[in-house]
């Protein structure tokens, strides 16, 4: 990739998603896959490109992600915190509308642990009065 390379991390519950990010023609390698290929769903590609689409940078950048941890959800949301973040670094102008669009907030909603003496996080084994 070229000499400006632009890296940021990005997460999301148990997700963890690396980008490079370097100016370009708009290529998405995520994991040594094509970006459309990893993410199927038009839902899951659309979260990730909306950082480009909101700073109106589709087609300038050469992303390349790896993404470990979570599913496939998490990970996309990974990675789209990933990209805006890189992005600000780029042009610290693109912060503002980022920020109003909520793009640079990190989700920290996690996985509730299992607590002693029930079988899940919240649930309790059957209580018997006799």
């Amino acid at each position: 990739m070229a000499a400006t390379e632009y890296i940021a991390t990005g997460r999301r519950k148990t997700a963890i998603a690396r980008v490079r990010m370097a100016p370009g023609t708009g290529k998405i390698v995520i994991n040594g896959r094509s970006f459309e290929d990893y993410f199927k769903t038009l839902a899951l590609q659309n979260s990730v490109l909306r950082p480009f689409e909101i700073a109106k940078t589709l087609n300038a950048f050469d992303v390349k992600v790896n993404a470990t941890g979570g599913g496939v959800t998490g990970q996309a949301g990974a990675v789209r915190l990933a990209v805006s973040r890189a992005l600000i670094e780029a042009n610290p102008e693109h912060r503002a509308v980022l920020k109003a669009d909520g793009l640079l907030t990190r989700d920290p909603r996690m996985k509730e642990r299992k607590k002693a003496g029930q079988p899940g996080a919240r649930k309790r084994f059957q209580f018997s009065k006799r």
